[in-house]
């Protein structure tokens, strides 16, 4: 039997992430995951601002920015025009390459082994952990990293809360300008005109070597709509967005969307002997709220700056000890924005009641009048820009 201080069972980003991070701390642990590379999946491909925040206190920017592509403007496009241009900093990166970056940071006291978990025993002091080769490894601490898969969470007794189940659906696909052309912006997000088809809203970004787009929308997983965002996701666009390329210029989408529902859920009975939750494997957010990753790197940060060091210097490794971390107040204020904004985001999108109608409309006109006045303001200015131009040229 093999020991340690820390089993981590998940690798994709919650389980990495906290891999490298006790690594640089020098802590003993031990990173399980069914795959030596993570494999291609579409699942969060965005960091903003103040994820790459949170990504910051935890020491791993440089290893997120280094595999991204770095945005510092975003255009918002309202009602097929362009109302905004605002500076930010983002990093875009598929999800794969994220979680093969942080792979790539785990170094010195932290080992990997691939293979599949297949029991834990916990208890007040140790926690036993089976593989399906055959090893057995024993653990003061059990970090749960294990994303959507509920099969070994069943196994140990907890619950789950399903609180929204297919909550909203995220859809993925490329979009190619023609060639020799290239798009007028580094990014954008365009929000449709009407709430027909349940989006929420488009965002292009930088992907490679062609522009990735992230479109989410409320509606059942067998809607006609997205049976054709599947099989002809540019006509289906274009059903939603009818002037895009007004903004955007000529593009095709050379290959077929790829559609992941998401449910929202809970864990309860979450405190327990030797064993915490992080990420997806103790509850999940919205993608079209984008705070997964916020709840991510949350989780990860205050469990290994502040819980586990603590936890480590004292003999055992009961429930009372892991409950601190679940009371954490800047994990409860992160989980709770996330989970609020995720039904905010769909009633913005769906509810056909006069608040939010009323919301909608003083929204499209408060971006009506911004792009108004960024025209005047433009107006106004230019002869004197253009008498500075001409100065320039005598001299």
């Amino acid at each position: 039997m093999r020991h340690t201080d820390i089993a981590i069972v998940g690798g994709g980003i919650a389980g990495s992430a906290t891999a490298a991070m006790l690594g640089r701390m020098k802590h003993d642990a031990i990173l399980i995951d069914l795959h030596d590379t993570y494999p291609s999946d579409f699942r969060c491909e965005k960091l903003d601002q103040s994820q790459l925040r949170v990504v910051a206190r935890a020491g791993l920017e440089g290893d997120i920015r280094a595999v991204s592509e770095l945005i510092d403007c975003i255009w918002v496009c309202r009602n097929d025009r362009v109302v905004e241009k605002f500076p930010t900093q983002q990093a875009c990166a598929p999800y794969d390459t994220l979680v093969n970056a942080l792979r790539r940071a785990v170094t010195g006291t932290v080992s990997t082994l691939t293979d599949k978990v297949t029991a834990i025993e916990p208890g007040p002091q140790r926690q036993v952990i089976s593989l399906a080769g055959g090893e057995r490894i024993s653990a003061r601490l059990v970090v749960m990293a294990s994303g959507l898969n509920n099969a070994l969470r069943s196994s140990l007794g907890f619950g789950r809360d399903d609180i929204s189940p297919a909550h909203s659906i995220g859809v993925g696909f490329d979009v190619v300008p023609p060639s020799g052309a290239e798009f007028p912006f580094r990014a954008i997000t365009c929000y449709p005109e009407t709430i027909k088809h349940g989006v929420a809203y488009l965002t292009l970004f930088p992907f490679r070597s062609v522009k990735r787009a992230n479109l989410f929308v409320y509606c059942d997983k067998h809607n006609p709509w997205l049976t054709r965002m599947r099989t002809a996701p540019q006509e289906a666009l274009l059903e939603v967005f009818p002037k895009l390329m007004r903004v955007t210029g000529p593009f095709v989408i050379p290959r077929a969307a790829q559609v992941r529902p998401a449910d929202l859920y809970l864990i309860t009975n979450q405190r327990r002997d030797g064993i915490v939750l992080i990420g997806d494997a103790a509850g999940t957010s919205c993608p079209a709220a984008g705070t997964g990753l916020n709840k991510v790197f949350t989780d990860v940060e205050r469990l290994c700056n502040v819980y586990i060091p603590q936890w480590l210097r004292t003999p055992g490794m009961d429930a009372s000890k892991i409950a601190g971390f679940y009371a954490d107040p800047e994990k409860q204020a992160t989980d709770a924005m996330s989970l609020e904004r995720a039904f905010v985001m769909r009633q913005a999108a769906t509810d056909t009641s006069l608040r939010w109608r009323l919301r909608r409309q003083v929204r499209n006109f408060l971006g009506q009048r911004v792009l108004e006045a960024i025209r005047k303001l433009r107006s106004q200015r230019s002869p004197a820009m253009a008498r500075a131009a001409r100065m320039g040229e005598r001299h």
